[in-house]
């Protein structure tokens, strides 16, 4: 029988004067504070100067084993944590949908607590239903991190968002920051508008009425089908990928009279402020949501924002699964 699930662990304080860490799970940002998200980054940030020493190395999760369990595919983001995990001492094994029991009819949590009897701390999901990770979170005692579920969110990309926001602006509060594409069905902006908002931003979203309905207003949001209205004044333009898995072909134009109405063409990134930031959580659909010239632009950060994917999975593995203060980055 497994152990019974926790709801904290020992309160993990990494950071001199900061709040403890409580949390064993990171569900969605939607139930972190301000003050949460700000620890995460900061940890973060003292992760990221570890990544540029010559051993990359540290023993914060030794003799911890972290199981990457992902139920739809994923290469960014599966590599991150596995990354993230070795760079922590962690032992890694990784599942997929293909080569776990669930092919053979188990349920989710019959092959999570499987996963948790052989001594798996953390667990990492990816999965195409809503609640998913929140529905193992709470039947565990292994910390549970959503790596994205179903439409829902995502919230290590939002915290790499913010985080490199952040780290090239100095800043989130104030600043003005676009989401473009497709909002409806992602749960990327989701979890980025949550953590825009909580930190001070201003957010608007820009897209096709039937992928960005008016009802986001409600979040606190502006929403415009006008891209070209709202490029000079922006700080930041996220650029999500069309989400054509999860949606129906009546949700969305052609990829010509996309491109033609909401792409981030040569033309409007030229509208924009000289020193506005161009975001995109990848993959990367050149010529549709973005042309090629202006994804590999100096303002363009996308590469920087998986690298800090890297600081910022190495934070959230670090403080969820409770390891105690950040003074043992100070050995190899």
């Amino acid at each position: 029988m497994s152990a019974k699930p926790k709801t904290s662990k020992t309160p993990a304080a990494p950071l001199p004067g900061k709040p403890a860490w409580t949390r064993k799970d990171l569900i969605a940002i939607q139930d972190l504070s301000p003050e949460e998200i700000t620890l995460v980054l900061d940890t973060a940030a003292a992760f990221k100067q570890v990544s540029a020493r010559e051993i990359k190395k540290v023993p914060s999760l030794r003799g911890k084993t972290l199981v990457n369990f992902f139920i739809e595919p994923s290469t960014r983001t599966r590599t991150s944590f596995e990354l993230a995990a070795f760079r922590l001492s962690a032992d890694v094994v990784n599942i997929s949908a293909t080569t776990s029991s669930l092919s053979k009819g188990e349920t989710l949590k019959d092959t999570a607590r499987n996963l948790e009897a052989l001594s798996a701390d953390v667990i990492v999901l990816r999965h195409s239903s809503a609640g998913a990770a929140l529905f193992l979170s709470q039947r565990l005692a292994s910390s549970v991190i959503n790596a994205g579920d179903g439409a829902h969110e995502h919230p290590t990309q939002a915290l790499l968002d913010v985080f490199t926001i952040r780290e090239r602006l100095g800043r989130v509060a104030g600043l003005h920051v676009a989401i473009i594409g497709d909002i409806l069905f992602s749960r990327v902006a989701r979890s980025d508008i949550f953590a825009l908002l909580k930190l001070g931003a201003k957010v608007t979203l820009v897209g096709p009425s039937t992928l960005v309905p008016r009802v986001f207003e409600k979040l606190g949001v502006r929403v415009t089908h006008d891209i070209d209205s709202i490029l000079p004044e922006v700080d930041v333009v996220n650029l999500l990928r069309i989400q054509h898995e999860r949606q129906r072909k009546e949700y969305f134009p052609s990829l010509g009279e996309y491109t033609a109405l909401f792409g981030l063409t040569r033309e409007r990134a030229a509208r924009l402020k000289p020193d506005a930031l161009i975001m995109h959580p990848g993959p990367i659909n050149r010529g549709v949501e973005i042309d090629s010239e202006i994804a590999d632009s100096p303002r363009s950060v996308i590469l920087d924002q998986v690298t800090n994917g890297l600081a910022v999975r190495m934070a959230v593995l670090y403080l969820c699964a409770g390891a105690g203060s950040l003074e043992t980055t100070k050995s190899p």
